[in-house]
């Protein structure tokens, strides 16, 4: 990205604090400069691109710089928006703080720079930020050093390197942690959930290491608190234990609520934290228990557009749940329709695996809807369009549903070409669910039984076997995402796919 393309993108990102403190800091020119002259432009065309803004800034200010003006406007709103961070957010103010102190130790104010130091010092505690306390108490024994350690006993000296020890000490505890979960996290999202005992065993030595981890650390601190809790919470929804995650993540929600004052910026973890509290309800098909924490999830607020971008796909989704699994299809339409404006024209800020989620929850809309060719434009987002997805142990389930479609709109030959892909992908990589092969079959069966009765006997005949998914906690791990075998059963007996879905619950 070039810099006239990020600074059409960082004014657009822009929050109405944002704008208000830049049109101060910006109020003092006796005429506008030309620098706010291009930033005006850019805020009357949302839309405009850089070889728009070039050609109409240049008739706008004849014989300025386009390209000094694009710079120092980007760098104009960062300072702006640092200025800004500084007020609202203690992080930021921590290490402003610390670099004022360094300017007065250098201009001879050693008094002045030590208190300031004590100060962040003392913020850096009470926010539990190390790496900050670090920083600042370091910087004071260089600077102490550097004035031959004035007024100060062997014993204080000793009781200032005992504390930096301790800091380190909590700082790699916290960095070993954070790897632990940084690898579960990543195991799971491109290696998909666990499909067998063999798998669930492979996590074994993540498992070992983290509680090797808590067992040497002081579980009073909040980040090795909140990082332990994450990972056990997660590690029971990749296994399918969504009873035990639930109640590891209502432990870690309250932890959050009651150390408020800790949460970062934007909060992330606490993100993390509510969207795992609301993926085991809905596994556990507890909707009621989604209200509290859906209303949670809107109440976040951060600068960060891709954050809220983030927050508002999770609040879609999780209002899409309840009406998707039990087949009122109308009611998912309203949402769909409620979060038309504020969502689907920001798609692009969203993570890809949050991506792949939005386009494959909302094309089965459109199939319970009988909207064939509206799935159809949702689902080739993804594949004929997003090559980044294939990766993703979603993209499988998204191709199952692809050939749900496929087989709504009778298209044989397709169905034959992707089944092929789909097998060649599962022989190459030696894992599969026994749904996916169960659905491979069935869309491949060209002619169902004519008669009702014929079509029972074949429902009578499979139905064990789909009795026997629902009880397997693997096999789940993909019919939480959608239930195919209502949808199998709605082909075969010739019955509404709404009317399944609802005996299902």
């Amino acid at each position: 990205m070039g810099k006239p393309e990020a600074l059409l993108f960082l004014v657009n990102s822009m929050s109405k604090p944002e704008k208000k403190a830049f049109s101060i800091a910006s109020s003092g020119a006796a005429s506008d400069p030309d620098y706010l002259k291009m930033y005006w432009i850019i805020v009357k065309d949302r839309g405009i691109n850089s070889e728009s803004l070039r050609r109409l800034f240049s008739e706008s200010v004849p014989g300025a710089s386009y390209d000094t003006t694009v710079n120092y406007l980007y760098k104009k709103l960062l300072d702006v928006m640092l200025e800004l961070r500084e007020e609202q957010d203690g992080y930021y103010s921590l290490y402003n703080k610390i670099l004022k102190a360094r300017i007065l130790f250098e201009k001879s104010l050693f008094k002045e720079c030590f208190s300031l130091l004590q100060k962040v010092m003392e913020k850096a505690r009470a926010l539990e930020n190390y790496n900050a306390l670090l920083m600042a108490s370091r910087l004071e024994l260089e600077y102490l050093l550097f004035l031959n350690l004035p007024d100060i006993d062997e014993k204080t000296l000793l009781n200032k390197q005992f504390a930096i020890n301790e800091t380190l000490r909590v700082i790699q505890k916290v960095n070993q942690q954070s790897s632990l979960y940084e690898l579960l996290k990543h195991r799971v999202t491109y290696k998909g959930s666990v499909r067998s005992e063999k798998q669930k065993s492979e996590l074994n030595d993540l498992v070992v290491s983290e509680m090797s981890i808590v067992a040497s650390s002081n579980l009073e601190n909040f980040e090795i608190k909140k990082l332990h809790q994450l990972f056990q919470a997660n590690y029971l929804i990749s296994v399918g234990d969504h009873k035990s995650a639930l109640r590891a993540y209502y432990e870690l929600n309250s932890l959050f609520e009651n150390n408020k004052h800790l949460l970062a910026n934007p909060p992330v973890y606490y993100l993390l934290t509510l969207e795992g509290v609301l993926e085991s309800l809905r596994a556990i098909r507890n909707y009621e228990g989604m209200n509290y924490f859906v209303e949670q999830l809107k109440k976040l607020d951060s600068p960060s557009v891709n954050f809220k971008a983030n927050v508002t796909c999770l609040c879609f989704l999780y209002e899409l749940f309840p009406m998707l699994d039990k087949g009122n299809f109308a009611a998912c339409e309203a949402v769909i329709e409620q979060y038309r404006e504020n969502l689907f024209a920001k798609v692009n800020l969203l993570s890809l695996p949050r991506q792949a989620e939005f386009y494959l929850y909302t094309s089965l809309v459109y199939i319970g809807l009988k909207k064939n060719h509206k799935a159809r434009e949702t689902l080739n987002q993804i594949i004929f369009i997003g090559k980044s997805y294939y990766n993703l142990p979603l993209y499988r389930t998204i191709r199952l549903v692809n050939l749900m479609l496929l087989y709504e709109m009778r298209d044989s030959n397709m169905i034959k070409s992707e089944t092929r892909s789909i097998r060649r992908d599962m022989n190459e990589i030696e894992k599969g669910y026994r749904i996916e092969r169960i659905m491979l079959n069935f869309v491949n069966k060209q002619n169902l039984p004519a008669y009702r009765q014929k079509r029972e006997e074949l429902w009578s005949r499979m139905n064990p076997e789909v009795e026997d998914l629902h009880n397997d906690i693997f096999e789940l791990q993909v019919i939480k995402i959608f239930d195919f075998t209502a949808w199998m059963e709605s082909k075969i007996l010739k019955i509404p796919l709404a009317e399944t879905l609802e005996n299902r619950i």
